[in-house]
């Protein structure tokens, strides 16, 4: 399991990359904890393939998220996603990553 800190002003954004097993019935879930309302996780649309070609049956797809801070900041919030099967439920995760998120604070200015 791989873990990532990264630090993000109010209403900043990331994105993130991780390699998908759909054709293998796995998908990626998230939950937040900690300071769960400094940030929302959403996924990006898929972006067309490379040269315009569908990748071959079972290959592995990379799926992107976008991790957001909320105004006004202030926070850190944990990220856990898990591969799953959701047919499943008690299977372990295939994969899983985590994302430590500090939301920096508004500072205030004279």
């Amino acid at each position: 399991m791989e873990v990532r800190s990264i630090v993000l002003g109010p209403d900043a954004s990331y994105e993130l990359r991780l390699t998908g097993r759909g054709a293998r019935g796995y998908v990626w879930t998230w939950q937040v904890t900690g300071d769960a309302d400094a940030v929302t996780v959403a996924e990006a649309p898929e972006a067309p393939a490379a040269g315009g070609a569908a990748p071959p049956p079972g290959a592995p797809v990379e799926r992107t998220y976008v991790v957001r801070a909320r105004p006004p900041g202030g926070g850190r919030a944990r990220i856990r996603f898990a591969q799953v099967r959701p047919p499943y439920p008690d299977e372990a995760p295939y994969d899983e990553f985590v994302l430590d998120v500090e939301v920096a604070a508004v500072s205030g200015g004279t």
